[in-house]
């Protein structure tokens, strides 16, 4: 009898675990575009058209090669809008009573199949370099779970960038190389930009009509959408922009949304790209003497350190993470963030890059509309479900730790030692938005003060019982101490205005 076998949309590889698992000549895949997975947050019409044109190609190569594909598209008359109704369905039409699965990287659908009337087996997502248990084994016992430490092991498991047991070049970590200021000008065109195919044109009709009031620009769309034209992507990028992708990876411009960034999370997260091969090829520019170092093991910190770190603290924490609140922040996201406008420049320039490419880089999301949001006491439930929501690389596993916990220090200090907070001269240093901002970066009251340095001191006021004796902050409240108290006063007053004004929906 034949078994079913699922495969969600971010996992296309063919080299998953439920396939490996699988009969070809019995077993039949489902794939399903439905409307429960595309719509739980309202996710950004580039992103569910770039995971629905990927389903669908990865689909018929799977027919390729010899696999019976049981494929649901989202308009289907049939389609029954779930996941587990789909499961139902199939099985009900080809009478299979088991169904093999990879363990989805969301609690919500873990918990989806385990509640299903038929037995499901689900196994280990093995496209990542660290296990469950790999995870668990490093944290237990540890009084603090620094990316760093599992960075170091994750180096000496995978072999990349060591020479012998020690790290190539002496170092483990060339952060310190990787800060420059946004430089004057760009020498990379940005990336690869694919002209849709007939099947993308369909999806993109689809989403069109499906998602149109959904936040975010579809056309032009210009993503990859199959292995191949993922590996060009890339390759362009190795051959064009790596060499000065360590040095800018910090730096924001106005007119630049890409500036040496690889942009290759999306495919690497739906699968498309294998994260292990994509680090080796990247090793293997440094090798030839292509690539700088600091550029170098920059980038594979990014993929083997952080990416599989943020989804070991996702599994160690479990369901309830994307919950927690330690700073009890309960504001609510201001329409900025959906495209409002707003006087702050860096904010405006990065939301309207979100909305048009599904895409910002880690500065942008951390450091300005994560900064923001922390400083204003956002909730971090509405701040996560914005991120999951926006970009095309977000799935729970990877957005959830990177926001409640590096970003908000909504999990009370797990992932960070310190919240990433800033006033506006970080931003002034990394980019050239404060030039052409309505504020003045260098005001730090009055009407054209810039709300990052108002809203910094606010924050550290209301939360000084928490974080005044950590060391890395204690400096500031000494800083804070010396004001004379009437300015004081004035920072605190005005940033309440300032927040009152964004919470009536005024222009800020």
């Amino acid at each position: 009898m034949s078994r079913l076998v699922l495969v969600l949309g971010d996992q296309l590889s063919p080299g998953l675990s439920a396939l490996r698992e699988a009969d070809k000549d019995n077993d039949i895949v489902v794939m399903a575009e439905v409307w429960d997975e595309a719509s739980y947050v309202k996710h950004h019409p580039k992103k569910i058209a770039f995971i629905f044109a990927a389903m669908r190609k990865f689909a018929a190569k799977l027919q390729d090669d010899g696999w019976t594909v049981a494929y649901t598209t989202l308009d289907s008359g049939y389609n029954s809008g779930s996941i587990n109704g789909e499961l139902l369905r199939q099985a009900d039409a080809h009478g299979a009573t088991e169904v093999l699965a990879t363990e989805p990287g969301e609690w919500r659908l873990i918990s989806i199949l385990e509640d299903m009337p038929i037995p499901v087996h689900q196994f280990a997502d093995d496209r990542f370099i660290a296990s469950h248990e790999t995870f668990e084994t490093w944290a237990e016992g540890r009084k603090e779970l620094r990316m760093e430490w599992f960075y170091r092991d994750m180096r000496r498991k995978t072999g990349l960038l060591m020479d012998g047991d020690q790290p190539e070049g002496g170092k483990w970590n060339y952060d310190h190389e990787n800060r420059k200021a946004a430089p004057d000008s760009i020498d990379y065109s940005g990336p690869m930009q694919f002209t849709p195919d007939e099947t993308v044109e369909e999806v993109l009709d689809l989403v069109e009509r499906r998602f149109d009031n959904h936040f975010g620009t579809l056309r032009p769309f210009w993503f990859a959408t199959d292995t191949g034209q993922a590996k060009r992507q890339l390759t362009h990028w190795i051959n064009k922009a790596l060499p000065n992708f360590g040095d800018y990876q910090d730096a924001m411009l106005n007119d630049n949304r890409f500036l040496y960034h690889s942009i290759i999370s999306f495919y690497i997260n739906a699968g498309l790209l294998d994260p292990l091969e994509v680090c080796q090829q990247v090793e293997a520019a440094y090798k030839d003497g292509h690539a700088p170092l600091n550029a170098v093991e920059g980038f594979i910190r990014q993929i083997i350190g952080w990416r599989e770190y943020m989804r070991g603290i996702y599994f160690l924490e479990g369901p309830d993470y994307t919950d927690r609140n330690a700073l009890d922040h309960n504001r609510s996201l201001p329409g900025l963030y959906w495209g409002d406008e707003t006087k702050m420049n860096c904010l405006s320039k990065s939301v309207a890059q979100t909305r048009d490419e599904a895409y910002a880089h880690h500065i942008q999301r951390l450091m300005v509309t994560g900064n923001f949001a922390l400083l204003a006491g956002i909730h971090p439930h509405e701040v996560h479900e914005w991120y999951l929501a926006v970009y095309a690389d977000a799935y729970e596993w990877v957005e959830a730790p990177n926001v409640i916990g590096m970003s908000q220090f909504a999990d009370g200090g797990i992932v960070g030692s310190k919240p990433y907070i800033s006033s506006g001269s970080y931003i002034n240093k990394m980019s050239d938005y404060c030039k052409s901002c309505a504020y003045k970066v260098s005001a730090k009251t009055g009407d054209d003060a810039c709300p990052f340095n108002l809203l910094y001191w606010h924050f550290m006021v209301r939360h000084r019982d928490r974080f005044e004796k950590n060391p890395r902050m204690a400096q500031m409240y000494g800083t804070w101490d010396r004001m004379k108290e009437d300015r004081r006063e004035t920072v605190l007053s005005e940033a309440d205005t300032f927040l009152n004004r964004m919470a009536q929906g005024a222009l800020v």
